[in-house]
């Protein structure tokens, strides 16, 4: 699941910590030591691009909706 999100959503591991204002290592540390909290954060992360995506979709079929009429 790990690899599926970081290729999906094209952050490394650097941009999530970034992201959540921890070092790297404690995101590493995380996946090694705390495995459930890592899963949720990236379950995390995958649903903020799903949800990014579908109105991204949503729109351009408004679009389309509209260029129709």
């Amino acid at each position: 699941m790990f690899i599926l999100v970081m290729f999906y959503m094209k952050l490394t591991q650097q941009d999530m910590a970034r992201l959540l204002e921890v070092d790297a290592r404690t995101l590493r540390n995380w996946r090694k030591n705390k495995p459930f909290l890592y899963k949720t954060l990236m379950k995390g992360f995958a649903s903020d691009e799903v949800v990014k995506q579908a109105k991204e979709n949503y729109e351009k079929l408004e679009e389309l909706h509209k260029n129709l009429m």
